[in-house]
Parts: C-alpha cells; sequence; structure tokens
C-alpha cells in the first residue's frame, strides 16, 4: 500500500526520479510493517537465522540428554529435521556438533540463551517458535518424561514467559499434535482437543475462538517469520503447525454449525 502512495506522490512532485525513490521507500515502510525492522537488514536476519539453528540443536541435545538418556526417538527426530532443513554434510556435522554439545552435562546452556534473547529476543514469533520445536521434540518419543519438562520450563523461563503461559503452551502444543497428518485423533475427545489445541474452551463465544485462531495462525505466517529471521528452509515446518490450527479450528466450527 505505502509503495503505491509513495510511487505516486514521488511522481506529483518531483517525477520520475520522485516516482523510484518513493516506490523504495514506501516499500520499505511496507516491509517493516509486515515483517518487523528486521526485515531492512538482510545481515541481521542472516544473523538471527544463525544463532536461531545453533540455539535449537544445542537446546535440542539438551533436552535429549535431561531424563539421562538420549533415545534413538529423539535422535531420529533430529536427524529428520536435518534432512527437512536440507543441510549439506558440512552444516549436518555442524549441526551434530551442536546437538552433542547440548547433551554434554558440563556445558552452560545459559550463554545459549543470552545471546538468543541478545540477537531474537525482541522479535515478536522468534521465541516462541523456538519453544514449540522444543516442546515437539519432547513429544518425539510419545510423552515429555518429567526432567524434559523441567528443562522446558526452565527454557521458557528463561525466554520470558511465566509457568501459567508455559503450561498453556505446552498443552496447546500436544493437542495440536493430535491433528497432524498421519495422526489418527479419537473421535471422542477430538472436538476437547480442538478446544485446547487454540487454548480456548467450550465457553468462549464464537468471536472470542476466531480471535484466538487468527492469533495463532498470524504466529506461523511465512513471510513474518522469514522476516524476523526464520531460516527460510524452516516454513514448512511452521506451516504444518498452522495446519494443524486450521483442522482444530474447522473442527470447532462444523461442531457449532449444528
Amino acid at each position: 500500500m505505502f509503495k503505491i502512495i509513495g510511487f505516486i506522490a514521488g511522481y506529483y512532485f518531483f517525477g520520475f526520479f520522485g516516482a523510484l525513490a518513493g516506490l523504495f521507500l514506501g516499500s520499505l515502510i511496507d516491509r517493516t510493517r509486515a515483517y518487523g525492522t528486521g526485515a531492512l537488514n538482510p545481515l541481521q536476519n542472516a544473523l538471527r537465522q544463525t544463532v536461531f539453528i545453533e540455539t535449537l540443536f544445542i537446546s535440542m541435545g539438551r533436552l535429549a540428554k535431561a531424563d539421562g538418556q538420549v533415545s534413538q526417538a529423539e535422535i531420529d527426530h533430529a536427524e529428520e529435521l536435518m534432512q527437512k532443513l536440507g543441510m549439506t554434510a558440512e552444516h549436518r556435522t555442524q549441526a551434530i556438533a551442536l546437538f552433542k554439545r547440548g547433551a554434554d552435562p558440563a556445558f552452560d546452556i545459559e550463554a545459549t540463551c543470552a545471546r538468543f534473547l541478545s540477537v531474537c529476543g525482541h522479535t515478536r514469533h522468534l521465541k516462541q517458535v523456538l519453544l514449540v520445536y522444543l516442546i515437539v521434540m519432547a513429544l518425539a518419543d510419545g510423552h515429555v518424561h518429567p526432567a524434559e519438562e523441567a528443562m522446558l520450563a526452565q527454557i521458557a523461563g528463561r525466554l520470558g514467559y511465566d509457568q501459567a503461559e508455559f503450561r498453556q503452551l505446552m498443552d496447546m502444543v500436544l493437542n495440536q499434535s493430535h491433528f497432524a497428518a498421519g495422526a489418527s485423533p479419537n473421535k471422542e475427545s477430538a472436538l476437547d482437543d480442538a478446544y485446547k489445541a487454540l487454548g480456548v474452551t467450550k465457553d468462549h463465544t464464537d468471536q472470542e475462538i476466531k480471535r484466538a485462531y487468527r492469533k495463532l495462525i498470524s504466529q506461523y505466517h511465512p513471510d513474518k517469520l522469514i522476516g524476523q529471521g526464520l531460516p527460510e528452509d524452516m516454513i514448512a515446518m511452521a506451516t504444518e503447525k498452522a495446519k494443524e490450527i486450521q483442522l482444530a479450528h474447522d473442527l470447532i466450527q462444523k461442531s457449532r454449525a449444528i
């Protein structure tokens, strides 16, 4: 919108070159409004992507080791993530090294969290996306071990989540997973799961449910996430979460239309 206004205003006042300048400035404003200030600085985005990946794999290693033993399911989950990211052999080696570093009990993850917050902490959605991916990792073997939950709570607290917010997010991600591709949700409890996946209850109004749904969908919008520094190869995973939320919302809408 602003790039069009900039183009017209620039042409009206300054002619052809003014139109080009107006188009450029308008585009910057549009990108800022849509994606955040990080979208204006490709170097900053590249740094965020690097720090995000480093933090993710280190935290995955720490989380996998939280119960004392890294399971095969957790290793497979990490391998699947590397494949989804299309990592080269060199990058895969680096990711494995980060995973092992996090799994080392002697490694202090506090410095990793501090760096993530300094580089990515002010973005609107990257903190939540990171935490969601770690919760999904904890669910890789079918359940969340108490030690894993304690580790997740510690990381969530470092990212600025209080206990109630963390518990709600855990519950939402768990129930969203019931609507994942290939999942077979229990028909009797599917509607209850759908409400929990959106963080609402049957007592909420249609408008409140729509508001919660739109907020969740917005958090996984590809353009916004890329603009804030999420690696493009991870967008497909964000899209999967959005589909789970969509399916949960569709089920609620269908039940309320009867």
